[in-house]
């Protein structure tokens, strides 16, 4: 059996993990700050805020911004739930802008026709979230310089792309952001079992989401209200937040696993090229990248064209799994799920997207897959293909 992508774990890192279990601290211990400040070194960023999940992550990005009842963030619709899940959590309201064809990503130009909309109807968003899927970012410059033109703020959600660069920057500096989010779940890059981090330059926008992820407590004594000297008072919760806390034994693999990121990311670009080799004489598109992105390769995936009549995706989809390679489709439209539905959205309103959803299948990608494995794969899929 061969999944879609699964997770590396070296004997250093179960050594690591091992470590915490028998040291002081499982939970909010040295480790935590350890695992930040490693992920901002090779980021190039000012902070990280570690979180027991992207998602969270996501979540206490949108607080740290500020956005809330009435405001709108933008995402596209070529992704996980969770980048438009946390604008729902604040009270916020969600809307999508349609993908480029080719990067799969968020397109800049048809982010720009809906911002001339929604200034004209006084709509604009207050955050948008552009997604780097698969791990090749997206054209953040053109996305950058549309925010100082429209006023909006950007989340990048990053959690495909830690590893990845963007014009020479590694995605997590945020050159271009205000944050940006990674994902440490087992099929990602690296892992932490699972977890995520917000990347910021900014440290208010920092010190915001430290404190969302602990309930909102402080035991800064310069933001604490004051109360009576003859009573203790060596905490207080001044807002409201969550307990979103990474532990220290997670972050303990996530600080193991990133010592071997550059191995993992250049072993999936080895992978990818050989995809890229093996399939050319099929029927079928391979990931387009952009040459000034360097993709981190999360995912690998193909498109069966709807238009060729002999082969279709479910019929390539089920035969593959049949022979226990365990593809996987990336994404359903979030637009598409009965939840958003209920909303309003509706077949249609993301052309693109749709499309793209009805012929995309991701192969097997994980820095693990070795030759025989993606041999497997490839001859599998040209019998399939070729009959």
């Amino acid at each position: 059996m061969i999944p879609y992508g699964r997770q590396d774990i070296s004997k250093e890192d179960i050594d690591a993990v091992i470590d915490v279990l028998h040291s002081d601290y499982l939970t909010q211990g040295p480790t935590i700050p350890r695992f930040e400040d490693a992920v901002a070194s090779y980021c190039g960023s000012a902070f990280g805020v570690a979180v027991n999940s992207a998602t969270s992550a996501l979540h206490i990005a949108c607080m740290a911004l500020g956005l809330g009842k009435n405001d709108w963030l933008w995402t596209s619709p070529n992704t996980f739930v969770a980048s438009a899940n946390c604008a729902l959590y604040c009270g916020a309201q969600v809307d999508f802008v349609d993908i480029d064809p080719r990067t799969y990503n968020l397109c800049p130009k048809l982010l720009e026709k809906k911002l001339l909309n929604a200034e004209n109807e006084g709509i604009l968003p207050k955050v948008v979230v552009p997604v780097h899927f698969a791990g090749q970012s997206c054209e953040m410059d053109k996305i950058y310089a549309l925010s100082q033109k429209f006023g909006f703020k950007i989340i990048e959600d990053a959690s495909h792309a830690i590893g990845s660069s963007f014009n020479r920057k590694k995605v997590g500096s945020c050159e271009y952001s205000d944050i940006t989010v990674f994902s440490f779940h087992p099929v990602k890059i690296i892992t932490s079992g699972e977890g995520g981090m917000a990347m910021t330059n900014n440290q208010v926008l920092a010190e915001k989401m430290q404190r969302f992820r602990v309930h909102g407590i402080t035991a800064d004594k310069s933001l604490m209200h004051h109360r009576s000297a003859e009573e203790i008072w060596n905490y207080q919760q001044i807002e409201l937040g969550f307990n979103y806390r990474m532990t220290d034994i997670h972050a303990a693999l996530g600080l193991s696993q990133l010592e071997r990121l550059d191995e993992f990311v250049g072993r999936r670009n080895e992978i990818a090229k050989r995809y890229n080799q093996e399939l050319q004489t099929l029927p079928i598109l391979t990931p387009w990248q952009l040459p000034q992105s360097y993709s981190s390769y999360h995912l690998y995936p193909i498109r069966i064209n709807r238009e060729n009549k002999s082969i279709t995706q479910k019929d390539v989809y089920e035969k593959l799994r049949a022979h226990d390679i365990l593809v996987n489709v990336h994404y359903i439209p979030v637009h598409r799920q009965p939840y958003f539905e209920s909303m309003g959205f509706k077949v249609g309103d993301f052309p693109e997207s749709e499309k793209f959803h009805q012929e995309v299948i991701s192969l097997p990608m994980f820095s693990a897959l070795n030759d025989s494995g993606q041999d497997q794969v490839i001859s599998t899929l040209l019998k399939i293909i070729k009959g």
